[in-house]
């Protein structure tokens, strides 16, 4: 299963952004119910470093929030990605700047 940028989960938060929740949740329940079917037979971890708590994504946040260092790597590209869009603003200045 494909967890990042799944289209369901996505087709789920256009009825959220529309105003309807009762079938985003609807939708919502389709992806998480595929969800814990995957995590009985495939690893959907995308952390490509080994760590005891690999694929144990409740263990990994609460362990991540609790010491507030840095973001759990699975989540790292999704935030880079809203990142650079917002560096877009200022012609990637801000980029430049951390070479």
């Amino acid at each position: 299963m494909i967890i990042d940028e799944n289209p369901i989960e996505k087709e789920a938060m256009e009825y959220f952004h529309r105003g309807e929740r009762a079938e985003g949740l609807k939708i919502q329940d389709e992806f998480v119910n595929a969800l814990r079917e995957a995590i009985k037979t495939q690893d959907h971890c995308s952390c490509k470093k080994p760590c005891k708590y690999h694929g144990k994504c409740l263990e990994c946040v609460a362990i991540h929030r609790a010491h507030q260092e840095h973001l759990p790597n699975c989540f790292q590209p999704m935030v880079n990605k809203k990142i650079e869009i917002l560096s877009q603003l200022t012609e990637h200045t801000m980029v430049k700047n951390l070479k």
